[in-house]
């Protein structure tokens, strides 16, 4: 049996795992090699006293019909409808003969998108719409100078060589400084004119005034299978339990089929040969430095981290990859009776709470970057749905800062007198519990020797049995199907005796965005 290791449990590893193993278990030894103690890296799931917290927000959405057909053999879609669309007497479309949410948690549920900008304490649609309401937030002036600088930047188009020319170019300079340049400066710590294009191009594909106009223009006449952007979609699967139950599911069918997942476990070093090859990693647990051999690698951990354990790597290699960036990633679980929030749309929700999955904080006064609403994801995130609303408050910090560097209590603090500043409760006597969650490189950035990347991706690929998947594996900012698209690739050429790259590397990269169907 040839043997292979893979470094990550998270969606791109335990993706490779389950491929590998489905129809190969007899004839690959799979050995899958975790650092922390929680299956599913950021798609993890963190359960706090019967409250779940989603690292970030998934969504599972997708229009490669083989990762739907693996997310419904995983979890099955729901047959009736869940706590919450039974409490408040909503529709909700069903699959027929699908498992009852109320009677299995092995279940993904459909959910409604919302996606909202709080800006000047008003709710504006992500991505902005054309609805009446955002035009009478805007009001007349602010409006009229939103079209006529877009109008000027239809014209007078800029060269697209940073982020902010790119956004400028889609949407407009008033759009831009209202919406994008301070969002984005504190999501990555740079400002918009510092980093690489190419982030915004793979994450808004499609998307721009145009975009939103047609998108309007396609609901208002009811056009018949008209292209919706991602960023768009009004519905989307949700696992019953978070994100983090489809892979632990996943790593208890990669167990049944034979796959050994060994966790806490670090990779400190990864072996080459003087051909060129891996031959295998060297973990610590416990204290103890383990050696495994390997005949191929399969890697999810982060680019730097590989590169930085392996040895005799060329010195231009080397500085490209120990000069990769990374944001890092804080939440904070914060349990309230209520939010001072009010639900001024259609939708009804339970507690009438607003209606919102998460919320784009565009406010200069705080530090704040999005907050979750866990009970909307699923009524099953909250151990009390009826009495409590139970939210996610994000932070884009850095490794070592000062907010990294907090204690508990310190960022807890921190983070309820901001919920006070923007009007989220009236004071901090309210809250009932909350609790702290930090992600180390949850987020690969598009700056400093970034753009050099096709230089390390071309060292990468030369080395034969080694295959880098997943958002951290290739330094990209994939998608949950990308990652997987990127497993799938890579055990397709394990299996086949493929050891160019390409395919691999490709996927998330071509204009039209990869969940576009052709």
């Amino acid at each position: 049996m040839e043997k292979v290791i893979i470094i990550g449990a998270g969606p791109a590893g335990l993706t490779a795992a389950y491929e590998l193993l489905r129809d190969g278990a007899d004839k690959y030894d799979v050995t899958v090699i975790e650092e922390t103690n929680t299956i599913g890296g950021i798609s993890r799931t963190v359960n706090y006293k019967g409250n779940r917290m989603d690292m970030g927000g998934h969504r599972f959405f997708s229009k490669i019909p083989e990762v739907n057909e693996w997310w419904d053999n995983m979890l099955p879609s729901q047959g009736l409808p869940s706590y919450d669309d039974r409490l408040l007497r909503r529709k909700v479309k069903v699959v027929k003969g699908g498992p009852d949410p109320q009677k299995t948690d092995r279940v993904m549920l459909r959910r409604r998108r919302v996606s909202r900008i709080l800006f000047n304490d008003k709710f504006y649609d992500y991505p902005v719409s054309l609805k009446p309401e955002t035009i009478k937030n805007f009001g007349f002036f602010t409006t009229m100078k939103v079209g006529a600088s877009y109008l000027s930047a239809a014209v007078h188009k800029l060269p697209e060589d940073n982020l902010e020319n790119f956004y400028i170019n889609c949407f407009g300079r008033k759009l831009y400084e209202m919406f994008f340049e301070n969002y984005t400066e504190n999501l990555w710590g740079r400002h918009p004119s510092e980093i690489d294009a190419s982030w915004g191009a793979q994450r808004t594909k499609g998307l721009s005034i145009v975009g939103i106009i047609k998108d309007f223009a396609g609901k208002t006449f009811k056009v018949k299978n008209r292209k919706v952007n991602t960023s768009l979609i009004e519905e989307f699967k949700y696992p019953k339990l978070g994100p983090g139950q489809l892979w632990e599911v996943t790593a208890d069918e990669v167990k049944k089929l034979g796959g050994n997942i060994i966790m806490e476990a670090s990779v400190k070093k990864i072996a080459k040969n003087d051909d060129n090859k891996l031959t295998g990693v060297t973990y610590v647990k416990d204290g103890r430095e383990v050696s495994l051999d390997g005949d191929y690698i399969i890697s999810s951990m982060p680019v730097k981290d590989l590169v930085n354990g392996m040895n005799d790597v060329p010195e231009d290699a080397a500085r490209i990859a120990a000069g990769l960036p990374y944001r890092d990633y804080m939440t904070l679980g914060v349990l309230v009776p209520k939010l001072n929030l009010e639900n001024k749309t259609k939708m009804r929700t339970v507690g009438n709470i607003v209606p919102d999955c998460w919320v784009y904080v565009q406010d200069r006064r705080v530090k704040m970057g999005r907050f979750q609403i866990y009970n909307n994801w699923s009524p099953y995130m909250v151990k009390d749905l009826k009495n409590t609303v139970w939210i996610g408050l994000e932070y884009f910090v850095s490794e070592g800062d000062k907010y990294w560097t907090m204690t508990e209590k310190e960022f807890s603090d921190f983070c309820v007198k901001e919920m006070v500043k923007l009007g989220l409760i009236s004071n901090a006597s309210e809250v009932i519990d909350t609790h702290m969650e930090k992600v180390k490189k949850a987020y690969p950035a598009y700056f400093d020797t970034y753009d050099e990347m096709d230089k390390l991706v071309d060292y990468l690929s030369s080395i034969p049995n080694l295959y880098c998947v997943g958002r951290n594996g290739q330094h990209r900012y994939n998608n949950i199907d990308h990652s997987m698209v990127t497993s799938f690739e890579a055990v397709k050429n394990i299996k086949q005796g493929i050891t160019d790259k390409k395919n691999i590397w490709s996927v998330n990269t071509e204009q039209e965005y990869h969940e576009e169907k052709k």
